[in-house]
């Protein structure tokens, strides 16, 4: 039987095997990124169409787009360039003005140091007094500029008629507040008030007055007091009236929201409620009367302005802040200019 021969054969080493490979996939990676980055930076056409047919309108639109937009990019680097450049400048010399006062602080210095006590309380007094003359010069300086300097102008608003009269004629009355202008029908407020209160008198049969409050009207209420005002001998005898009778002691017209109205520049503009209550009143015969606040004493001056310009006359009644317009017995009419 043959004798069967065992040879010592090399073994196999994956790790050769596995490195080659390793290689393999990194150039076909990086052949990849080559060719992925190659794509990237390929500049697009964007006027490229359909071979035989002109360009898009909307493709000729993105590319003149796109050539402004690389103009402003262009323009915008350059710019930034040139600010980098000037800044770098200032900086250098900055730092040149810097090193020279350092340079001439340290040998003012080094001459204050060379001299003995006296010597250097003298030099003190003669550069503050330097420095005190140097501050005089730019006032003087800034004063001149001042003195010589036009006047700046104030334009100061006139009219031909600035004196006031009573007014007995017509009259429309707004309330500007919170800066919003807003119609006060008064008028038809003392109507409802007449009517309300000759239900409500028969209240003073036992009692010394009473109040009451009124259905609304154009955004507002009536609020008012009658008192009971009992005739004495002396007015019986001047007047042959006796007994009793109601007297207004005080109307109020309370808006029932702080917004009611529109805004100065709402009220002026064209076909705003302002307006069309202008529209049916006569310049010549109507005086609009505007009960205003505090904060809209610049806001009237605008009113007024377009108001003389449409010729109606306007009075102003000032109110003080958180009081409501009133009515009594014992008020003032308006004053129109």
């Amino acid at each position: 039987m043959p004798r069967v021969v065992y040879g010592e054969a090399e073994a196999i080493n994956t790790d050769s095997f596995l490195d080659i490979v390793a290689s393999v996939v990194s150039i076909m990676i990086i052949m990849v990124l080559m060719v992925g980055l190659r794509i990237k930076n390929m500049p697009v056409d964007l006027t490229a169409s359909i071979p035989g047919e002109p360009p898009s309108e909307e493709a000729a639109k993105d590319v003149a787009v796109e050539r402004s937009l690389r103009q402003d990019v262009l323009k915008t680097t350059a710019e930034i360039q040139r600010v980098g450049q000037e800044a770098l400048v200032r900086k250098q010399q900055r730092d040149a003005l810097a090193l020279a006062v350092a340079a001439k602080e340290h040998n003012i210095e080094a001459k204050r140091q060379q001299l003995d006590a006296q010597g250097r309380q003298n030099f003190d007094l003669q550069r503050g007094l330097a420095d005190a003359k140097f501050q005089l010069e730019q006032l003087d300086h800034q004063r001149t500029a001042l003195v010589n300097a036009p006047p700046e102008a104030i334009a100061v608003e006139s009219f031909p008629t600035p004196l006031s009269h009573t007014v007995d004629g017509n009259e429309l009355h707004f309330q500007l507040r919170n800066g919003r202008l807003a119609e006060l029908p008064m008028a038809r407020l003392v109507a409802r008030f007449k009517s309300d209160a000759e239900h409500q008198i028969y209240k003073l049969r036992d009692r010394p007055e009473f109040t009451e409050t009124t259905a609304p009207e154009g955004g507002f209420r009536a609020r008012y007091t009658i008192v009971r005002h009992d005739v004495t001998g002396e007015e019986a005898a001047e007047t042959h009236r006796r007994g009793a009778y109601p007297v207004l002691k005080i109307l109020t017209f309370i808006p029932m929201s702080d917004d009611l109205g529109e805004t100065v520049d709402e009220a002026l503009r064209e076909n705003s409620q302002f307006r069309l209550t202008l529209a049916d009143a006569r310049p010549a015969s109507t005086t609009i009367t505007i009960w205003t606040y505090p904060d809209g004493f610049d806001a009237f001056r605008r009113i007024k302005r377009e108001l003389y310009r449409l010729g109606f006359a306007t009075a102003a009644r000032p109110l003080p802040q958180g009081k409501f317009i009133s009515a009594s017995p014992d008020g003032s009419k308006s004053a129109a200019e």
